[in-house]
C-alpha cells in the first residue's frame, strides 16, 4: 500500500476520532448546561391533559412554576437528575454515530457526485437509527430519572440501580421502551441537513471558502430547531412509552399511544411543550456548537504538537 493511501486511511481515521471526541465532550458540557430545562421539558411531556370538568390541578404549569416546585420540593439535584445516564451514553452515541455514517455513506456511494446531498442524508438517518437502537437503554434510564419525583413509586438511586431494577422487573424489553418512536425521529435529519446546507449558501454572499463560526452557528441553530418543530410530536409519545414502569401499561406501543393521547388531549399536549422544546434546542445547539469548535482546535493542536514529537 502506497504512502498516500495510507495517510489517508489515517487522516479520516484521526478525524473520524478527533469529532467522535469533539461531539462527547461538546455533548456532555452541553448537557450540564440544559439539563435543568430538559427534565422541565420532560415532566411536562409526561404529564397528561386533565379533561375538561375535572377538580384536579396539573402539578406543574408552565417553565418557570415547573422549575419552582421541582426546586422547592427536590433541591438542586431534581433539576439534574438523569444527568448521570446522559453522559454515559454520549461517548458511545457518538462513537458509534461517526463510524457507522461512514459505513453508510460509502454503501450508498458517497463517490457519486449527482446526488451527494441525499447520500448525506441517508447516511446520517442510518448513522442515527444504529447509535439509537444501540444505546436506548441509557435514554430510557434517562426518562426514568427526569420524571421521578417525590411521589414516585420507584426510586432509583443511580444509573447502575436503575438498571438492575428494570432488567429484574422488566426484562430486557424494558430497555427498549419507546424505540419505535426514537427510530422515527432520526427524520429530523431529512428537514434538518437540507436546510442547513440551504442556509449556509444564503449566508456565504461573498462565496468564501469557509464560512465564519458564527454564521455556521446561526445556520445549525435555525435548522435544528426547525427539524425539531416538523419532528417533535414522537418526543411525547417516546417519553410516555419509556417512563412506564409499573402494570398495567397505559400505552400499549406507539401507535396505541398516539391514538390514546389524542384521543384524550388533542394536540394541546404538543403546543404546550414546543416553547420549551425551542428554548432547549437553541440552548443545546449553541453550548454543542461552541464547545465541539473548542474541543476541535484543541484536539487538532495536540495533534500537531504530537506529529513533532
Amino acid at each position: 500500500m502506497s504512502n498516500s493511501k495510507l495517510t489517508g486511511i489515517f487522516t479520516t481515521e484521526s478525524d473520524k476520532l478527533k469529532h467522535s471526541i469533539a461531539g462527547a465532550v461538546a455533548g456532555c458540557v452541553s448537557s450540564v448546561v440544559t439539563c435543568p430545562l430538559d427534565v422541565v421539558k420532560t415532566r411536562l411531556q409526561n404529564q397528561r391533559k386533565e379533561r375538561k370538568g375535572s377538580n384536579s390541578v396539573p402539578l406543574y404549569k408552565g417553565t418557570g412554576g415547573t422549575l419552582k416546585r421541582i426546586w422547592n420540593e427536590e433541591g438542586i439535584r431534581g433539576l439534574y437528575r438523569g444527568l448521570g445516564p446522559t453522559l454515559y451514553g454520549y461517548l458511545p452515541t457518538w462513537a458509534i454515530y461517526f463510524s457507522a455514517y461512514d459505513h453508510f455513506k460509502r454503501a450508498f456511494g458517497a463517490e457519486r457526485t449527482d446526488h451527494q446531498s441525499m447520500v448525506h442524508i441517508f447516511a446520517a438517518m442510518g448513522a442515527g437509527a444504529t447509535s439509537t437502537v444501540v444505546t436506548n437503554p441509557l435514554w430510557v434510564i434517562k426518562t426514568r430519572f427526569m420524571t421521578q419525583n417525590v411521589t414516585s413509586t420507584h426510586k432509583y438511586h443511580n444509573t447502575f440501580h436503575a438498571f438492575k431494577i428494570i432488567l429484574r422487573t422488566e426484562g430486557v424489553r424494558g430497555f427498549y421502551k419507546g424505540l419505535g418512536p426514537s427510530l422515527m425521529g432520526v427524520s429530523h435529519v431529512a428537514v434538518q441537513f437540507p436546510l442547513y446546507e440551504k442556509m449556509k449558501l444564503l449566508l456565504n454572499s461573498s462565496d468564501q471558502e469557509e464560512l465564519s463560526y458564527p454564521a455556521i452557528l446561526f445556520a445549525s441553530i435555525v435548522s435544528k430547531m426547525a427539524a425539531s418543530l416538523a419532528t417533535y410530536p414522537h418526543e411525547v409519545v417516546r417519553t410516555r412509552l419509556q417512563s412506564q414502569s409499573t402494570q398495567p401499561h397505559r400505552y400499549h406501543g406507539m401507535c396505541h399511544a398516539v391514538k390514546v393521547i389524542y384521543r384524550e388531549e388533542g394536540w394541546e399536549i404538543e403546543c404546550r411543550v414546543y416553547q420549551r422544546r425551542l428554548v432547549t434546542t437553541a440552548w443545546s445547539v449553541l453550548n454543542l456548537g461552541s464547545n465541539r469548535h473548542v474541543v476541535v482546535v484543541k484536539v487538532n493542536s495536540i495533534t500537531a504538537v504530537a506529529r513533532h514529537l
